[in-house]
């Protein structure tokens, strides 16, 4: 990748499974981290050095309620964030 992106979670509203794709055109430090619409911080995806690349994890909601989450990227000076649904 030649910039720092963050994709749209598909699908999105969701149940139970998501996929959050992000792209790093640098290796680095890649903080991934989910929100309630208050803005707490209610779980950490991904917090590690990474390899430059384009990248996808796989997000499990079984733990968390219907709802309005947001998902925020950082990494490097790059800082992007998505909103998702959960729907059961």
């Amino acid at each position: 990748p030649l910039e720092y992106s963050l994709e749209q979670n598909y699908p999105n509203p969701f149940n139970p499974t998501t996929q959050i794709a992000y792209d790093l055109p640098v290796a680095g430090h890649v903080r991934l981290a989910l929100f309630d619409v208050v803005g707490k911080e209610i779980a950490i995806l991904v917090d590690e050095m990474e390899q430059a690349g384009y990248k996808i994890i796989v997000f499990d909601s079984n733990r968390f309620a219907s709802g309005v989450y947001f998902y925020r990227l950082s990494a490097g000076i790059y800082v992007a964030t998505k909103k998702m649904i959960v729907l059961k």
